[in-house]
């Protein structure tokens, strides 16, 4: 009996974990399933073949101040060309990729059941983004929460004044850890290794095989556990 409850649970988690490779998280923009987008607009269209969002929420994600989230990236004076192209490329990455599956949470807010909590972004992608934002300027750390929506778009609160970027955020772990609550973790993994989320590329999306990596080191630890306690319900009457 206890061996056919172990299959069960391998098999199981098995399954659930192939779910996982090719999913859509449930939030606000995202398709229910991922599938193709052949006009996805410019720095989203590396997802064309297999995306959660849009062709219209791609365009979208390239506008200041788009219906997406009416978020405001000019709240510190103009945010500079290079900047702004790494916020449209996270944009773009969270909004159509479908292979996050491993790092999807619960999140308990008004505009998205779920979320994405510490995907492991590529050494590249953290440190060329705090490069080319380090001469801006922002009011705050965390940019999920606490400024002031009383317009209709965010705007710093009164207590929050405009300071340099490296001032907020003095190193690319901070910033890229600190500035979506830890929806991204910083490693020291290159493209190359295969252990890390590629916010850019060419070709066939490098990321499925991080996702399936990471899915099947969490599922050989569920497997282990489950195995582990068997063995203890097994061996207990024995030393009983």
């Amino acid at each position: 009996m206890w061996l056919s409850v172990a299959m069960t649970l391998a098999l199981c988690s098995g399954a659930l974990s192939q779910d996982k490779l090719n999913m859509c998280m449930t939030a606000k923009h995202h398709k229910t399933n991922p599938g193709p987008e052949g006009q996805l607009y410019l720095q989203c269209a590396p997802w064309r073949e297999n995306a959660c969002c849009t062709a219209n929420t791609s365009s979208e994600a390239h506008e200041d101040n788009s219906y997406l989230y009416n978020f405001n990236w000019n709240h510190c004076g103009a945010m500079s060309p290079q900047c702004k192209k790494h916020f449209i490329q996270d944009t773009c990455f969270y909004e159509c990729s479908p292979h996050l599956g491993p790092w999807i949470e619960e999140a308990n807010q008004s505009w998205r059941k779920e979320r994405i909590v510490n995907v492991p972004l590529c050494l590249e992608d953290c440190r060329d983004w705090w490069e080319d934002c380090k001469n801006d300027f922002t009011c705050k750390t965390n940019w999920h929460k606490g400024w002031d929506w009383s317009t209709g778009t965010n705007k710093c609160p009164k207590d929050k004044q405009c300071r340099k970027w490296t001032d907020v955020f003095p190193t690319p772990k901070a910033m890229c850890e600190e500035i979506w609550s830890n929806s991204y973790l910083y490693t020291t993994h290159s493209k190359t290794s295969g252990l890390c989320m590629q916010m850019w590329f060419t070709g066939k999306n490098p990321n499925r095989k991080v996702a399936e990596y990471y899915l099947l080191n969490n599922v050989g630890q569920q497997r282990s556990f489950a195995l582990t306690a068997l063995l203890m319900l097994c061996v207990a009457p024995l030393i009983m």
